[in-house]
């Protein structure tokens, strides 16, 4: 089962790779200023997830730079998701804003979020 599920993860990275999707273009000052607000969230994934590739794919299309923290394979990240987050369960933004910090776990949630945010 654990190389059905390495296999398959595989397979999923390598169909990511080959159909990238493109990045929304912007002039430079709304790039930077797009960059600046994205400093404050971060995404918990596993790198061959589906539903994290299909975030990605989101944050790539939008040409957001969201830092990735890896929750498999990063102990620290791994516990800072379960403690502050409540639950080890990937895709999940850490959106920190003025009023503290919250915590989405639905890769369409998130989608969402980041469409309504940066579109």
């Amino acid at each position: 089962m654990k190389f059905v599920r390495w296999f398959l993860g595989r397979i999923i990275l390598l169909i990511d790779f080959i159909f990238s999707p493109k990045r929304q273009q912007r002039d430079e000052q709304s790039q930077a200023m797009v960059d600046q607000q994205a400093q404050a969230l971060a995404l918990y994934q596993f790198n061959a997830c589906p539903f994290c590739v299909k975030v990605r794919r989101a944050m790539k299309r939008q040409n957001l730079n969201i830092e990735l923290r890896d929750a498999k394979n990063d102990v620290v990240f791994r516990e800072e998701l379960q403690k502050e987050g409540g639950k080890i369960k990937v895709p999940c933004l850490r959106i920190a804003d003025g009023e503290g910090v919250t915590w989405m776990y639905e890769s369409n949630d998130i989608i969402d979020y980041l469409s309504k945010r940066f579109d």
